[in-house]
Formats: structure tokens, sequence, C-alpha cells
């Protein structure tokens, strides 16, 4: 298992890829320069994330860039590992993979796959990296790959046969279920996402903007079930649930939120500020500069 330090808190952002490239790396430099010690991107429907990579790593010094994820179905495991080897070679390793199943409206309604057995899959992708050849020069130490997990053999399987998991939209008590059953080595990268508004109407409404895409996901709600919320809970979005899945109000009721996180066992906070911005809309250059301020 590769030891992976990407610092105890980082940035993640998936409205990048509605900016032009000259804005990314304009907005990169200024993250860095915040003292942020890693940047998350996602892989969805927008720019490839290994091309999207090497363009943050290239106009940054010392940010780690992590996927949250890469799909498994978007290319063959000995594509990713060449990706993986050359991004970590270029760059002094500080990219970092993170991989998972995607999800089936996904993998089935777009990519026209199978997604009857994604834990099959994703046991047969890791393997089938390990054994990949790669016939170029590497970086001396070997490059970190984690996995998106939810469920106790996803992560039993994120601590065994990769570097850790990166958790997504979950509350603190999934980190706390996730590190008993990870045990205490394994990189635990759980994202968190921040409203910085006080007004209890103001910051569920936009907490809700930033949940409504996932509320149709199965992968997510099933973990949210296992977790105490009701099918009700779930159907409303409610209260209850936006509040344990997006932490909002001042300063201080964010870092509480995060450090419930890091209490309960993560190594790792990837911290996702919600604006409801629309598409194209303004990055939370200032909330990122705040909460550089008090975490950093």
């Amino acid at each position: 298992m590769t030891k992976v330090d990407i610092g105890r808190v980082g940035v993640w952002q998936g409205m990048l890829d509605r900016h032009s490239t000259p804005v990314v790396k304009d907005t990169v430099s200024e993250i860095e320069a915040m003292g942020w010690p890693c940047l998350w991107r996602p892989e969805a429907l927008g720019r490839d994330p290994f091309v999207s990579a090497a363009i943050l790593l290239g106009a940054s010094t010392a940010l780690k860039v992590a996927t949250g994820i890469a799909q498994i179905t978007a290319r063959h495991p000995m594509t990713a590992v060449a990706g993986q080897k050359t991004l970590a070679e270029a760059f002094d390793n500080r990219f970092v993979l993170g991989l998972g199943v995607s999800h089936q409206p996904f993998v089935e309604g777009i990519h026209g796959l199978d997604y009857k057995k994604p834990y099959s899959q994703m046991v047969d992708y890791l393997d089938k990296m390990k054994q990949a050849p790669f016939m170029a020069l590497e970086h001396s130490d070997a490059p970190p790959t984690i996995i998106a997990a939810l469920g106790p053999k996803m992560l039993k399987l994120a601590a065994e046969k990769a570097d850790g998991a990166h958790p997504y939209f979950v509350p603190p008590e999934h980190t706390a279920y996730a590190r008993e059953i990870m045990g205490p080595d394994a990189l635990l990268a759980p994202e968190q996402k921040v409203v910085l508004e006080s007004d209890p109407s103001k910051a569920r409404e936009l907490a809700r903007s930033g949940m409504q895409f996932y509320m149709d996901l199965p992968n997510y709600m099933n973990n949210l079930r296992r977790h105490g919320f009701s099918d009700e809970d779930l159907e409303q979005c409610s209260d209850k649930l936006v509040d344990g899945v997006v932490a909002w109000g001042t300063l201080d009721d964010i870092l509480a939120r995060i450090k419930q996180h890091h209490d309960a066992g993560a190594d790792h906070v990837a911290i996702q500020v919600i604006t409801g911005e629309g598409f194209g809309g303004r990055l939370p250059i200032d909330e990122w500069r705040q909460l550089a301020e008090a975490l950093l």
C-alpha cells in the first residue's frame, strides 16, 4: 500500500470544465497560492480527467491533483495505468488516481455497457492494472490509486487492493463506518459539500440545488438509507437529509463539520463549495480564500 499524503483538506470542484482553459490555469495558480494542498476533479460528461490533470499539474508547482473519480468503464485498465504513470513521472508523483464504477444510468444509458456486477468489475480492473505492462520511464515511487467506495465490500476492497477510498455525498457517520471497515492505514478522503450562508431557508435552497443531480442515483440513495435516512427523507429531500449531507452556516459551522469527519477517522476532507451558480457561473474564489485562511 502506498502512503498517500494530500494534506488534511482539499478543494473539490466540478465546475472547472465550464470555464476556458486559460481561466482554469489562473484559478489553479490561485488555489495553490492560497495554500490548498490538493485539488479534486470529477469525470462525468466533460473534459478528459487525465488530460485535464496534466493541465492542472502544469499550472502549479506543488499542488496534488486527484480524480474524484475517473470511470473504469471509460478506459481499459492498461490505458489507465499508462496515463497514471505518465503523469506521475512528469509531475513528481503529484497525481492521485481516483477510480470508480460510476452509476448505472451513466454506464448503461450513456456508455451502453453492463452494470450488473460493479464490485466484480472493480476487482478485475484493479488486478489488471497491477498486471499491466508499462515500458517507459517511471517515477521512483509507486503512484497512488484510490477508489470511490460507499458500501462495506467496496470499502474493504479500497483498503486491500488500493491505497484508500474517496466516499462522495456522505454524512460524517459514514466516515466513522468507513474507517472501521478499512482499518487504520488506508487513506480515507470523503467529500463534503458546504454552503457559506447562515439563513436557514437560503442555505437549504442552495444546498438542494447542489444535491439535485445525485438524488436519482441508487448508489447514493442506498448508502443514505444505510445511515438512517428514510425513504420519505429521500423523496422529499428533507431538512434532515440536507443538514446531514451539506454543511451550511457560518465559517465556524463549516469548520465544525470538517472536524467531525476528521474526528471520525478521515485523513483528508475534499470540500465542495456550493454557490448555486449556473453553467459558466463564478468559481467560489472568495469562499475558498475564507476556508483556506481558517483551515490552512
